[in-house]
């Protein structure tokens, strides 16, 4: 628990570098190699009745002791501008499937079975920096979709974007017709997304970055 208080609080290991955030701080920097985040479907399975525990920490519900099953996943960005400044005080929203491919959804629950210990879904509202971050696991496929998570922006009850980001190397995303619908190559790669080990974890823990451009 002492951790879990230790992730919500604080940006620790799995946030963005300060050298990254450093370029950003420029207005206009590199304005001109920053995509824009396509948008996609927000699909059937958006939560119909939020769970009680709505934070950034997918792992863990409430003060459980049992953790999620899946590859524990920190999933970090920023929120900016198409002329590189961080947007401050947008919620980003997180949801997907739990290691059997269900969805925290009762249309979305694969062969009766859900990981009663998995979220499902996430909050985290940006300072000024623009960044967000969540600890989750790596999504992992079900029918018909590669392995993808769920992102929604907001500023307060208005909808600024609804899009997935992907795992790059996932030998589904070629057959995934959701990302394939994305026709411009360069939007399309910007909604991939590498997730690698992260340096000094014990445990196997992965990062993944993902910046949204607004």
């Amino acid at each position: 628990m002492t951790d879990r208080r230790r992730f919500l609080g604080t940006l620790g290991a799995g946030a963005i570098g300060l050298g990254a955030a450093a370029f950003y701080d420029i207005p206009g920097l590199f304005a001109q190699t920053l995509i824009e985040t396509p948008r996609q479907t927000e699909g059937p399975f958006y939560p119909d009745r939020l769970p009680l525990d709505t934070d950034n920490d997918l792992i863990v519900l409430g003060n459980s002791l049992t953790p999620a099953v899946g590859a524990i996943t920190h999933l970090s960005g920023r929120v900016l501008d198409r002329g590189g400044s961080p947007l401050r005080g947008v919620t980003v929203e997180i949801w997907q499937v739990d290691n059997h491919g269900s969805y925290l959804h009762p249309g979305g629950i694969v062969g009766g079975r859900r990981d009663a210990n998995f979220q499902g879904f996430g909050r985290f509202e940006t300072a000024s920096t623009g960044e967000y971050r969540f600890r989750t696991i790596k999504p992992v496929p079900y029918s018909g979709r590669a392995p993808h998570i769920h992102v929604k922006v907001k500023r307060g009850d208005r909808e600024l974007l609804t899009t997935q980001c992907y795992v790059k190397g996932e030998p589904q995303n070629d057959r995934d017709g959701v990302l394939r619908g994305i026709r411009d190559a360069r939007a399309r790669d910007s909604v991939i997304v590498d997730f690698v080990p992260m340096p000094g974890s014990r445990a196997g823990e992965l990062t993944a970055k993902f910046d949204i451009v607004l």
